[in-house]
């Protein structure tokens, strides 16, 4: 049975970027152990998608685009995200392919009972990347990055949520080392549970 992965990166710093190159090696590892693996890629940085905007006509660019992005994140079983932190928060071209997946009526609906996810039995793996150390200590308030993620994934009915994270990449190269080191070793452990 074929798997179908999408690969999507956010960060705006090219070959520098550890989000960039923490999500190529996650793909790279399910890519090994799953070897009928399907892998759709989206750099939302070089082909940045437009801010959303209620659409008048159906078949215009805007909406076709908006209709592809959103049959790609459907028709995926895996969604690999590299996602630096911004400002505590998300790079506003990942904001924006976001806005394109959560749709009433295609990922989740109103009920009664409240909002239901239909966007059910993904997984997700983020590769999160951040300059300085915000899950724990004192800045783990200001972690709206991670937080806001799990939120809307799983509000669309996404549970099965992981990160790797590179932390304090900014502080030192020798801690940037060690962040990327652990966050590998992290990876190998994840890939795991797809076979």
């Amino acid at each position: 049975m074929t798997m179908k992965l999408l690969h999507l990166d956010a960060s705006s710093l090219g070959q520098h970027s550890v989000s960039r190159e923490l999500s190529a090696a996650i793909v790279d590892q399910l890519a090994r152990e799953i070897p009928s693996l399907e892998i759709s890629y989206r750099d939302l940085t070089a082909q940045p998608l437009p801010h959303w905007s209620p659409v008048q006509d159906a078949e215009s660019p805007a909406a076709q685009l908006g209709q592809d992005v959103l049959n790609e994140f459907k028709a995926a079983d895996v969604i690999v995200i590299g996602a630096p932190m911004y400002n505590f928060s998300i790079p506003s071209q990942l904001k924006a392919w976001i806005d394109r997946v959560v749709i009433a009526g295609q990922t989740f609906r109103y009920t009664e009972n409240g909002p239901q996810g239909l966007a059910t039995g993904k997984r997700v793996i983020v590769a999160s990347s951040r300059g300085g150390v915000y899950s724990s200590g004192p800045a783990a308030g200001l972690d709206f990055q991670e937080n806001y993620l799990r939120a809307v994934l799983g509000f669309i009915g996404i549970t099965d949520i992981e990160f790797v994270r590179a932390e304090g990449v900014s502080m030192s190269a020798e801690h940037k080392v060690k962040a990327i080191a652990s966050a590998r070793d992290r990876i190998g452990s994840l890939a795991t549970k797809a076979a």
